[in-house]
């Protein structure tokens, strides 16, 4: 590898951050299956290539998007995540970091401790991609074990390096995996599928790094 290739791996590492606003800025197709050939490069126990995804764009994109807010706003008692993604509450030095995030991440947002209606119009606009123009949802075979998710971890990581290297942001999710009874009627999948994550990617609205 040349040094200046290596220097770019490692901008591309550093630079990657999960960005929540975004311009409007159509992605090219190319370049999105370009990300995905890279990513596929990930590898994984046996050759297994447990990731499995869904890209959404355009009309499909905003009705899935506009199903899951009113789930979110309308019937968020009736849906629920099917597995931990977070330790308990109590579990520390996890929950402190947590707690730590939450503050700087709602400071920044000018949302105070108690504006609980800022909090949720905030979290709402997960179901819409933060206005990206593309979105991706990620499922994994439930047959398969824990190894895979670790394999997945890397595919994922991949894609965010690539998109970051395409001069593009990425955000990282995982609250709308609460809604896959939603996600499951709009991305038909041959076998059971865990929901796992979501992604969007997209041209970032400038922002100052703090």
């Amino acid at each position: 590898m040349h040094s200046s290739d290596h220097k770019a791996v490692l901008e591309a590492m550093q630079a990657r951050m999960a960005v929540r606003r975004f311009l409007p800025t159509p992605m090219p197709e190319a370049t999105v299956r370009e990300i995905l050939r890279c990513a596929s490069a990930a590898p994984s126990g046996a050759n297994l290539q447990p990731w499995n995804l869904h890209v959404l764009a355009g009309a499909v994109k905003q009705e899935i998007a506009a199903a899951l807010e009113h789930a979110f706003w309308h019937e968020a008692d009736a849906h629920a995540e099917e597995y931990r993604y977070y330790p308990p509450e109590d579990a520390e030095p996890f929950a402190a970091r947590k707690r730590a995030l939450g503050t700087l991440f709602y400071e920044a947002l000018n949302i105070t401790r108690d504006d609980a209606q800022g909090r949720q119009r905030q979290s709402a606009r997960n179901c819409r991609f933060f206005d990206a123009p593309v979105g991706m949802v990620f499922t994994i075979d439930r047959r398969l074990e824990q190894g895979s998710w670790l394999d997945y971890g890397m595919f994922l990581q991949n894609i965010m390096l690539a998109a970051r290297a395409c001069g593009l942001d990425t955000c990282p999710q995982v609250s709308i995996a609460r809604y896959h009874r939603v996600l499951a009627r709009h991305c038909a999948s041959p076998r059971p599928k865990w929901w796992c994550a979501a992604w969007r990617s997209a041209t970032a609205i400038p922002m100052r790094r703090s």
